[in-house]
């Protein structure tokens, strides 16, 4: 159990038999009257976010989220097949619970896997990925100083855009949060 007076971004708190992260939170003392508790609680399986406001020293059951790595596969064309690192077992994904992950999925990465109570809630990259541009317009002499970009292709098929000296074949660095150009490698 974790009492709300306890919470802190990120803590993990089960309610209604489902997990919820707190994302914001705020403790207020009224003048008159008890304190309380407003958050903001992100829903791990669908995402939503919701606003609750909680009686300060409420109690709450912890969530215990468990997290392991697994190697993505392959893709077979209706699933995305993932491998336990430690015991070898093999999981299959829809599109769904990889959500926006997919863009920047590269076959035998490294990647952890968030379960709650047996079941699959969440997919994690690492914070930046190498991938290789596929297609992008060719820079044209003279538009490296001017600060502009250009949209590229990757392998993966993931769309993100790229300053103008950057041209087919080169690969890149790409921040996985946000889709973002960090480098050229």
């Amino acid at each position: 159990m974790i009492s709300t007076n306890d919470f802190k971004t990120g803590v993990s708190v089960e309610i209604d038999g489902d997990a919820y992260v707190v994302v914001d939170f705020q403790h207020v003392k009224p003048g008159k009257g008890s304190a309380f508790v407003r958050t903001k609680l992100r829903n791990t399986r669908t995402g939503a976010v919701v606003e609750q406001t909680f009686n300060a020293g409420t109690k709450l059951p912890k969530a215990h989220l468990d997290r392991r790595e697994m190697e993505y596969l392959y893709y077979d064309g209706s699933f995305y097949v993932l491998m336990d690192t430690e015991t070898y077992d093999q999981v299959q994904l829809t599109e769904e619970q990889i959500a926006d992950s997919k863009n920047f999925l590269k076959e035998n990465m490294h990647l952890s896997v968030l379960f709650f109570k047996g079941d699959i809630i969440g997919v994690d990259l690492p914070g930046q990925v190498e991938l290789e541009v596929v297609e992008t317009e060719p820079g044209i002499k003279g538009d490296t100083a001017s600060g502009g970009n250009k949209p590229a292709t990757l392998e993966t098929g993931a769309v993100v855009r790229v300053p103008f000296f950057i041209n087919a074949g080169d690969r890149i660095r790409v921040n996985t949060k946000t889709g973002d150009y960090i480098e050229r490698c």
